[in-house]
């Protein structure tokens, strides 16, 4: 039976296309490009301009008042980080690293593309001022990286992008504790228990069964302007809300599915004979059925689920659209000669390929993991240049690491430049896996 309006006929292919794997490393890219042509034509200057505009947020003297670009990267990406968490909780709950030996693999992987990209950074800029920028190489962006590998074809193992998710999710981990202990200074501990004062307002709601939606969007606001005051990165607190959000049901999967059927047989029973309407029976059950689905369901799933959209398709690419212009002018190609981009390009390009590949075969060749089913050392290789593509991570850590503007366009420039290498290598070796294989 169709009950779908002509509305909803309508909007149905948009609808489709928004649940696509590689959608949203699409209108990322579509975001990339339309901020390096903006900054490059001849209406530049509104680019720069636009993201200096300040907004403000409060009343009479107590007014929280920056820039938009502020806004975006410390506000917008907070809920970012917010999602990263609850991914995060999700997967040692229930996912692929909700054990020691399922988790060990991944994490080993993400560790070593982590570890040596951050070391062929400070190799090549130690001693000099933009040494502090280590960070950069270490993170992969999920959206673009899992897009890449969706588009490599159908005959990939499902088992592959659950290893590259997997990947990516720990690799977001330590992306959050390099911010947490490498990239906070001058912190006021007054505004900072402040802050955790409130946290512990939701842990505690949380032990208590509080599974209201808003009591944790309002608390959780109190977090981030604890933490935003504080010095440490407001994007932190987004992880640790996360972490308080309730992620058990009312009722088991038995109980729920018990009721629903003598629901549906109470529903049945009062089925009108020639009417559009209800009948008030029916609309009773089908309150109860209502509140019977929502007693099934997390709120961190319930959660994570409504935001995603928002994040996908709003914040990631209003932040690519604000962090990527960078001036491609005549000199390009000789701007792009400074250990800054060198060490950036190398670091995400050779160092993910190496550390990603050298610790998952240090953890087959000892026993301590197998490849993933199905998977051979091509797409394990792939996956590796796949992680090489650290933009929107990398982006936002360039921010934190430099103040100075010259050292974050050059940071800028190796990032697209090895996201660019990496997901045309990744996706070629990916290609070329025989599909027998």
């Amino acid at each position: 039976m169709n009950y779908k309006s002509p509305i909803e006929k309508i909007i149905a292919p948009v609808s489709r296309f928004i649940h696509l794997e590689y959608t949203s490393g699409i209108v990322l890219l579509i975001s990339v490009v339309v901020a390096i042509i903006w900054a490059n034509s001849a209406w530049h200057e509104t680019y720069h301009h636009i993201w200096e505009i300040n907004f403000s947020v409060g009343f009479d003297t107590h007014k929280l008042s920056q820039p938009l670009h502020i806004w975006i990267n410390d506000g917008l990406m907070a809920i970012f980080f917010f999602v990263i968490g609850l991914e995060l909780k999700r997967e040692f709950m229930d996912g692929e690293l909700s054990s020691f030996r399922k988790a060990l693999l991944p994490m080993s992987a993400a560790l070593g593309g982590m570890l040596v990209p951050a070391l062929i950074y400070f190799s090549i800029n130690h001693g000099t001022e933009a040494d502090h920028g280590w960070g950069i190489p270490m993170a992969t962006d999920i959206a673009f990286a899992l897009a890449l590998l969706s588009m490599a074809g159908k005959h990939i193992p499902s088992s592959v992008k659950v290893f590259l998710s997997a990947l990516a999710v720990a690799d977001d981990l330590g992306a959050v504790l390099v911010i947490a202990f490498f990239y906070t200074s001058g912190v006021n501990f007054t505004a900072l228990g402040i802050g955790g004062i409130f946290l512990a307002v939701l842990i505690i709601g949380n032990r208590m069964g509080i599974r209201g939606s808003l009591f944790y969007l309002f608390i959780g606001i109190a977090v981030w302007m604890g933490f935003l005051l504080s010095g440490v990165h407001a994007t932190i607190a987004g992880v640790l809300v996360a972490f308080t959000i309730p992620a058990v049901t009312k009722i088991d999967e038995v109980v729920y599915s018990d009721n629903l059927k003598k629901l549906t047989h109470e529903f049945e029973r009062e089925i009108p004979g020639n009417s559009t309407l209800t009948t008030p029976e029916q609309h009773k059950t089908i309150q109860h059925v209502k509140n019977l689905s929502l007693a099934a369901e997390t709120p961190l799933q319930k959660i994570e689920h409504a935001l995603h959209p928002w994040v996908a398709f709003g914040i990631m690419p209003l932040f690519a659209l604000a962090n990527s212009g960078i001036v491609i002018g005549a000199d390009f190609l000789t701007s792009v000669i400074n250990p800054v981009s060198i060490g950036v390009t190398l670091g995400l390009v050779a160092g993910k390929l190496i550390g990603i590949l050298f610790f998952t075969w240090l953890m087959v060749k000892t026993g301590m993991g197998m490849l993933p089913q199905g998977a051979n050392w091509r797409h394990i290789t792939g996956v590796a240049l796949l992680g090489g593509i650290g933009f929107t991570m990398s982006l936002f850590i360039s921010g934190l690491a430099f103040k100075n503007p010259e050292f974050v366009d050059q940071a800028k420039y190796g990032i697209l430049i090895a996201s660019v290498i990496a997901g045309i290598l990744g996706s070629i070796v990916l290609r070329s896996v025989p599909k027998s294989s």
